[in-house]
């Protein structure tokens, strides 16, 4: 994996492949290559590192062509490398492809390949499936994608082009996404839709197991099988200017401070104070069952099973639902037992993580019902799921997930409350909820005035190593999701606990030069959050504290405090991480990291 741009039509392709493929750079990656087809010749340059690295690379070549593909890759199968980056060709020199996914028996396929002459230039899976196509192309490039893809096993989302065959594109999904801009007689293949926004809003989603053939003026699609599917176009919700940087820095500042707005979008039309109800039309033909389900199981990966984390405190305080949250990446490996009355909640931004994609899959063939929350519309979860409800956030385009992940929680919150309300919640106890999400944006621009002050705390410690964060009930996910993003940017190892757990083992670690981060709001465990800090300070740590405005007391306990409003406990996750986004952000900036794109990080992880 990571990002592909494909192109067709009747412009040069080569400055819309490389235009397009930046916006894609969020995503994550340590290569990037071009291929463009001209005149029956087939033109290929790929290199190690950024973009830019490309363009300097062909700078002074001529990439003329009005049909081509591109790509930035995440190492899976060799290092990151000129050798191993997209495109790679077949043995002829006239077939290129680009893949994002993985290609489980590519091992076998290679001896296979190698035994009939094939000599392999690279260490890569997606090699074998380009020698593999070119093994079976005579002349029809469609039917030799399609007879190589009856024999690989894995992901993939793959485009190909041919020296014979000008101006045409293959493209194919299982697994891993694919779009298809729809233009005024060109067109666009990507794996994600922020690079086909700038040229047109028109799209088309691929389905696993499908296939499209696409040319300059017109595309057809089919099943694996070549049986036609008749795909609908439909519109794209994002805009350009929402995945620009602006007049910001860097897109995680960007993202952090439109949390207040984002959540105000996440809440239009579902949150009504007047009538005191909330709305949840995704949720709306599977209300009964929901009001009956017996268990909850909500499975997600990294900031997702943080999010999932908040979600199971949720449902059963407000709702009396039993929950668990669960690995994804580890579900559907444990055969897990799904009584009747299950409900599973598939939790991903982009809606198209590998590993929960996997889990909801093993969820539905046990006959459970499967909800989706996710941020990315069409997205396969998205399309896979019974029922489920969008973010509406916008685009998230910082590697490190901020307001998707506040998103998740909002949504999360909105669905315990609305099950919540029709089981045994009471109706004004409901409506003193909704006042407070109603005023969670105001609180959250509030926060992120303190971002100067949380700048100086994150200069004095942005060289201790090691970091610990710690909270009880509801701000334990908040201790996991703050340790998480300091590691995530700025690569200082940082670990999230319940705070009672520091002295079974962890407080050995403590000294004068470790940082340790609690989450000390008002609340039900506040005193025993207290004691936790005293036995940090009595073996001389450093205290940085999220405490309620007004609690003077805690000031004497902690070198520094971050104050968020007061809000009733079960909506606290949402104000407790704003200042530790803040702290993670200004610290990696401090130790000159590259906030938006860290290292061997991907947005969209589409492999297991």
């Amino acid at each position: 994996m990571c990002g592909i741009v494909a192109y067709t039509g009747f412009r040069e392709a080569r400055s819309i492949l490389l235009e397009s493929l930046k916006r894609l750079e969020y995503r994550g990656y340590d290569s990037a290559g071009i291929a463009i087809l001209n005149g029956g010749n087939l033109y290929v340059a790929k290199a190690a590192g950024r973009i830019s690295v490309l363009e300097q690379q062909i700078a002074n070549q001529a990439f003329p062509g009005t049909c081509g593909l591109s790509h930035t890759r995440w190492a899976t199968h060799g290092a990151p490398n000129d050798r191993n980056a997209h495109p790679h060709v077949d043995a002829s020199g006239r077939i290129a492809l680009v893949h994002n996914g993985i290609i489980e028996n590519y091992q076998s396929l290679r001896t296979y390949l190698e035994h009939r002459g094939v000599e392999f230039k690279s260490e890569t899976d997606t090699e074998v499936l380009v020698q593999l196509i070119g093994h079976f192309y005579k002349g029809d490039l469609e039917a030799a994608v399609r007879a190589a893809l009856r024999d690989v096993r894995g992901t993939y989302g793959i485009a190909v082009v041919c020296a014979d065959e000008p101006g045409r594109i293959i493209a194919a999904r299982k697994g891993s996404p694919l779009i298809i801009g729809v233009g005024d007689d060109e067109y666009v293949v990507a794996s994600d839709a922020a690079a086909i926004i700038q040229h047109t809003t028109q799209v088309i989603y691929l389905s696993d197991g499908e296939l499209a053939n696409v040319w300059e003026d017109g595309f057809r699609t089919t099943t694996l099988d070549a049986m036609p599917v008749t795909k609908e176009v439909t519109e794209l919700e994002m805009t350009l200017e929402d995945i620009e940087l602006g007049s910001h820095e860097h897109f995680m500042f960007k993202e952090i401070v439109e949390q207040p707005s984002a959540l105000e979008d996440c809440m239009r039309g579902r949150v009504n104070i007047e009538e005191g109800r909330i709305y949840l039309g995704g949720l709306a033909s599977y209300a009964r069952e929901l009001v009956r389900t017996r268990r909850l199981i909500i499975t997600g990966c990294g900031t997702a099973w943080h999010a999932g984390l908040v979600g199971e405190y949720l449902f059963e305080e407000l709702a009396r639902i039993p929950t668990e949250v669960e690995y994804a990446s580890e579900f559907r490996y444990r055969n897990p037992i799904m009584d009747p009355g299950t409900v599973v909640i598939a939790m991903s931004q982009s809606g198209e993580t590998a590993d929960t994609l996997s889990a909801l899959r093993e969820a539905r063939e046990k006959g459970s019902l499967a909800l989706g929350v996710v941020n990315a519309v069409g997205s396969t979860i998205a399309r896979e799921t019974d029922a489920g409800v969008y973010l509406h956030v916008g685009p998230e385009i910082g590697v490190a997930s901020t307001k998707a992940y506040l998103g998740q929680v909002l949504v999360l919150t909105m669905i315990a409350l609305y099950l919540g309300r029709r089981r045994d919640l009471p109706q004004p106890v409901l409506q003193g909820y909704l006042e407070a999400l109603r005023r969670i944006p105001g609180h959250i621009r509030q926060i992120t005035e303190q971002s100067d002050s949380i700048r100086e705390v994150a200069a004095t410690y942005k060289d201790a190593e090691n970091w610990l964060y710690l909270g009880r009930g509801y701000n334990y996910p908040t201790a996991l999701e703050g340790a998480l993003k300091l590691k995530e940017i700025s690569y200082i190892h940082a670990e999230g606990m319940p705070a009672a757990e520091m002295k079974h083992g962890p407080i050995a670690l403590i000294t004068k030069d470790m940082p340790v981060v609690f989450i000390a709001t008002r609340g039900s465990q506040y005193e025993k959050v207290i004691s936790n800090i005293e036995e940090v300070r009595a073996r001389k740590g450093r205290v940085i504290a999220v405490a309620t405005e007004g609690d003077t007391d805690i000031a004497h306990l902690a070198e520094h405090v971050f104050y968020v409003p007061d809000v009733p406990e079960p909506l606290q996750p949402m104000v407790t991480i704003v200042p530790l986004q803040l702290l993670a952000y200004h610290a990696a900036v401090l130790r000159g990291c590259d906030v938006d794109k860290p290292r061997n990080l991907a947005k969209s992880v589409t492999v297991e």
